[in-house]
């Protein structure tokens, strides 16, 4: 049987507001999701040159139990990925219809992380 690993997502929080009215960045609220899957993204621009840095992208796979909004979120992977990685866009589920009924996982998650 397939099974995912633990990861934490780290949801944004709207910190105090300075003396011109900003909203302050405050340490984001974590939460445990277990069971995701974790798979490699597009590699259709692995040929290109990146001569100081690359970026790593992975898919993540959720489960049908996970009903949080990822947006503007991060998600802290365990080793062999190991850190934070940023989650792309709005990620949202398949539709019920295309998923099959007995498959655990329903939303497909890009996350990336910029190395150099």
């Amino acid at each position: 049987m397939i099974r995912g690993v633990t990861v934490t997502v780290l949801r944004p929080a709207a910190g105090r507001k300075d003396r011109y009215g900003t909203h302050t960045p405050a340490k984001p609220t974590p939460e445990t999701v277990e069971n995701v899957l974790v798979s490699p993204a597009a590699t259709e621009d692995m040929e290109a040159a990146r001569e100081h840095g690359t970026i790593a992208a992975l898919t993540l796979h959720f489960p049908k139990s996970y009903a949080g909004i990822l947006r503007g979120c991060s998600v802290e992977l365990p080793e062999p990925w190991g850190g934070t990685w940023r989650v792309v866009g709005d990620p949202r589920p398949y539709v019920d219809a295309d998923c099959p009924p007995l498959l655990p996982w329903h939303m497909p998650v890009t996350v990336e992380v910029a190395h150099g």
